[in-house]
């Protein structure tokens, strides 16, 4: 097991102007930890994973594995093992033999490599599909053979992209949380890339946003990324339904919502005048807002009846999205106007309106 550093490490695509695929990421991994990379289509996460692996050129900075420079080390010699989107196993091989494979190749013991496969395989409950082939098995099944060709390695560093993509959702939550908990019994350092911000969220022990040029925006426990969004990026990007992201006027006593008037920390309002801001990004999570006869006039355009609780999807007055959650049973309609307030004002998030940087985050807001 070890710890990975990503040191200033860049991947530019050559072009005019040059893309940045990855830009200056800088991530230290602690020995054993469980991170997850995380970020829109064209954010670079799958890219610093193949970085990583040394499947793609590092054109700035460095990477570190168990403190060692692995920046110009060729893959196969880097300790690591990598599941694929695509469960890449050999049709013609029983279960067995794929798992083996890698082993095979290295010259070790045929006795050797059936204990580390019998061993894989009652980790991963495969023992009874160890003389199928592939085509005999589901897809939930598959990925875990492809797990277990990793695991019989026993690399340094499990790198996974996107493995649970080709599974339909029910196997998903199931396949997820195996994972975590194979991962955890294993205790090797592991990095996981999702564009799925909540497997990120409930798998990672970590979870490390990027932004699209590949550019690092915050690294933290899935918690606090929820709670205290570096910027409206994070903000937007973590959470589903997302955050509530709207522009409301400042006054001397807080933010102007609709009818009604927001408080904020007198700290914090100090520092948004202090700044000459006469509005701000406003902040809210979905269950942080309450339906009432006042408060933020929003537009239905949708309401999403989710059983144990619904979601009411609308616009405000500038057109921006505003969803708020409700008990099942509120009768609301599409078309319709309703008002919102905040439940918590120790809720809110305020961000600049300009560069979406979180306001009061060196205070502790």
């Amino acid at each position: 097991m070890a710890t990975v550093q990503y040191a200033a490490a860049s991947r530019i695509y050559p072009g005019t102007p040059p893309v940045r695929a990855v830009d200056k990421l800088d991530l230290d991994i602690a020995d054993g930890e469980f991170i997850a990379l995380v970020g829109p289509s064209g954010s670079g996460k799958s890219t610093a994973l193949r970085m990583l692996a040394g499947l793609e050129d590092i054109n700035e900075g460095k990477i570190f594995i168990g403190g060692r420079d692995v920046t110009n080390v060729p893959p196969k010699n880097r300790d690591i093992a990598m599941v694929f989107q695509s469960y890449a196993l050999y049709p013609h091989m029983t279960v067995a033999d794929n798992m083996g494979f890698a082993l095979k190749l290295r010259g070790v013991p045929k006795v050797e490599i059936a204990a580390k496969v019998k061993e894989a395989a009652g980790l991963l409950d495969l023992e009874r599909y160890l003389d199928r082939k592939p085509k005999a098995l589901s897809g939930g099944q598959r990925q875990r053979v492809a797990m277990g060709r990793a695991i019989v390695r026993e690399p340094s560093v499990f790198l996974m992209d996107e493995p649970l993509s080709n599974l339909d959702a029910k196997l998903r939550v199931e396949t997820r949380a195996n994972i975590a908990a194979l991962q955890a019994r294993l205790g090797t350092t592991t990095v996981y890339v999702t564009h799925d911000q909540v497997e990120a969220m409930t798998m990672g022990h970590r979870v490390a946003v990027l932004a699209p040029g590949g550019v690092l925006q915050q690294c933290d426990a899935p918690r606090m990324l929820y709670d205290r969004p570096v910027n409206a990026f994070v903000a937007a990007f973590i959470g589903s339904p997302s955050m509530n992201l709207t522009t409301l006027p400042v006054t001397a006593d807080g933010i102007t919502m609709g009818e009604s008037t927001v408080a904020v920390p007198r700290e914090l309002l100090d520092e948004v005048h202090g700044l000459g801001l006469k509005e701000v990004t406003f902040g809210v999570r979905p269950e942080n807002l309450t339906l009432s006869s006042e408060g933020l006039s929003i537009v239905v355009d949708v309401v999403e009846e989710l059983g144990a609780e619904s979601f009411v999807h609308g616009h405000d007055a500038n057109g921006g999205r505003i969803v708020a959650r409700t008990e099942a049973r509120v009768s609301v309609n599409a078309g319709s106007t309703i008002h919102a307030t905040v439940t918590n004002p120790e809720h809110i998030h305020l961000f600049h309106p300009e560069s979406g940087v979180r306001l009061g985050l060196a205070k502790g807001f």
